[in-house]
């Protein structure tokens, strides 16, 4: 397994997705030296996207994350997340009714902002379900796992309705050898449950990808897949999703993925990156 320094490779494309969680910041906070290098491709003229599956905060209140760890300068447009995917599909497909939610309370005032009420699974009333059109998953924080997942699958066996999961990743990691299950390994229990299959947004799935690719084409004129780099810490879905996209990928060993066990993961796994560095400072 061969590293290679990420400075000098990421400086060959004309644009750079970079996910957030892993890459930029960890269990610990902004990782050493971010700072230094998104600078570096800034002055290159590398354009900037992350792309994050947190379906919890809007892209404001992401930059002022970034912002409150050290990492200034994100504009708006630069910030692609799942939520965002999740809301844009609310706001067009859901017209009337109720959605109902598992998650907390400021990630569904963001994401749920389609006009509709929305509803948190805990003050849902099963006998009383008619007027609830739609189901989300939106983060593994804000109800009470042995209550609530349960109140969720007797929801869905008793309505058919769209369920949608705002934030596909299954793991996140807490500590340098530990990991907590997120809200798409949530949905992912569910799903097997009910033997039914779920709309995810967030990435490996392409909407996300195709989305910050259209609107990058708009801000910097043609591009094409060949000038992208994705850089990510998980297999599963930073790296499959930007082979499925049909751009260069690299993983970075700062999160999700860990050195000792990287070579093992990808030759079990079959999900094959481009490149691989140690992090994006190294």
């Amino acid at each position: 397994m061969e590293l290679q320094p990420f400075l000098p490779l990421a400086q060959k494309f004309r644009a750079v997705f970079l996910d957030s969680y892993g890459v930029l910041k960890n269990y610990k906070g902004l990782i050493d030296g971010v700072q230094d290098t998104i600078a570096s491709l800034r002055e290159k003229g590398v354009a900037i996207r992350i792309l994050t599956n947190d379906a919890s905060r809007s892209q404001e209140q992401q930059i002022e994350s970034f912002a409150r760890l050290g990492l200034d300068g994100f504009e708006t447009h630069e910030v692609i997340t799942s939520g965002m995917m999740a809301k844009h599909f609310l706001q067009s497909k859901i017209t009337e009714g109720k959605i109902a939610y598992l998650g907390t309370e400021n990630s569904a005032h963001y994401i749920l902002q389609s006009g509709l009420q929305h509803i948190a699974v805990r003050d849902i009333d099963l006998d009383n379900i008619a007027d609830v059109s739609a189901f989300v998953f939106l983060d593994d924080e804000g109800f009470d796992w042995n209550i609530d997942i349960n109140k969720t699958i007797n929801l869905l066996r008793r309505k058919n309705i769209p369920v949608i999961v705002a934030n596909s990743d299954k793991l996140y990691p807490v500590s340098k050898n530990d990991v907590a299950v997120a809200a798409g390994g949530i949905a992912r229990l569910v799903e097997s449950m009910m033997n039914r299959k779920f709309i995810h947004f967030g990435k490996p799935d392409t909407q996300m990808f195709t989305y910050a690719y259209n609107r990058l084409k708009q801000r910097i004129g043609p591009i094409t897949k060949k000038d992208i780099l994705m850089v990510g810490d998980n297999l599963n879905t930073d790296i499959l999703g930007g082979n499925k996209f049909g751009v260069k990928t690299t993983l970075v060993l700062s999160g999700n993925t860990r050195e000792d066990n990287a070579e093992n993961q990808i030759n079990s796994s079959g999900i094959i990156p481009d490149f691989i560095s140690r992090s994006i400072i190294a």
